[in-house]
């Protein structure tokens, strides 16, 4: 089986737990999801099956659009809701103050990540060393807020929701906990849905209790859908065969108009999609990025 699954994480399960299940219902052993999310957070996770797994990388590098609400007066140990409580301070601003901190955090910024996250130290995942207790310093990573906009403005229980458009790599937990600093009060993230990565809003996406064995395949669409955005180059048979096998192809023998260094693109055989190719213009050639094709089939 192969394809890209496109699933609205429910809450308390972790995005691991979510892939388990699909995995029970494909027998498909090759399979990851392409963004982690919170056991708290809902929302779109793209799963890739089968050798469709080879784009993940691409996939995590998109950007993403969250739904976030986020409290004032509280902040935790996980920088969430679910975490241990270390501070509760009086919430004394206004919805304009609010209105304001988050407009100060767009653009380029320099964000210090959480410690309960599953980025890793010396091979150890954060979250497993915040469990036995250790903290570590952690530097300071660039990302990119593209836009923060409230949809919610302050409310009685001292929260607030707000969408938020970013870079990969940043964590909402975070800009929560930032916002409530710069705010004086100290926050926490209350919820958080992911409502869009790399093109996938939430009304592209299944349920897991959609799904079933017999229900599962019916819900699979092609994993080209997740690099739409990039050229097509088109090959010929010969070429198709060599590509799937591991060879790189001579730019002299491709319609490639004008290619940018490094640039990628949809490598296609009639109307299949047989990989990724990159443009290495030192070597004139389309060298392979990955390929999600065994060729098998292509005359």
């Amino acid at each position: 089986m192969k394809g890209l699954l496109l699933l609205n994480k429910p809450a308390g399960i972790t995005s691991f737990g979510a892939v388990a299940c699909v995995r029970r219902l494909t027998g498909e052993k090759r399979i990851g999801h392409t963004g982690t999310l919170d056991p708290m957070a809902t929302g779109v996770l793209p799963v890739l099956l089968g050798r469709a797994t080879a784009l993940a990388g691409l996939v995590l590098d998109a950007d993403k659009r969250y739904s976030a609400v986020i409290r004032l007066g509280i902040t935790t140990d996980t920088e969430d809701i679910t975490g241990k409580v270390l501070e509760e301070r009086p919430v004394q601003v206004t919805d304009a103050a609010v209105r304001e901190a988050v407009a100060g955090f767009t653009g380029h910024l320099k964000q210090r990540p959480p410690m309960v996250s599953a980025l890793k130290k010396d091979g150890v995942r954060l979250y497993a060393l915040a469990r036995d207790g250790q903290t570590v310093e952690l530097p300071e990573r660039e990302i990119t807020v593209f836009s923060a906009e409230i949809t919610e403005g302050l409310n009685p229980e001292k929260e607030f929701r707000v969408d938020f458009h970013v870079s990969k790599g940043t964590y909402i937990r975070s800009l929560a906990r930032d916002i409530g600093e710069t705010l004086g009060c100290g926050a926490c993230l209350a919820e958080l849905q992911r409502t869009q990565t790399a093109g996938f809003s939430l009304r592209d996406c299944v349920s897991l209790e959609e799904l079933s064995r017999d229900s599962v395949s019916t819900h699979l669409i092609s994993e080209e859908n997740a690099v739409r955005h990039l050229r097509v180059v088109s090959v010929t048979s010969k070429q198709g065969r060599r590509f799937c096998h591991g060879g790189q192809l001579d730019f002299d023998r491709l319609p490639i108009s004008a290619p940018g260094n490094g640039e990628l693109f949809r490598v296609k055989w009639e109307d299949r999609f047989l990989g990724i190719g990159r443009a290495d213009l030192e070597n004139s050639r389309l060298a392979i990025q990955c390929v999600t094709d065994d060729g098998e089939g292509i005359q």
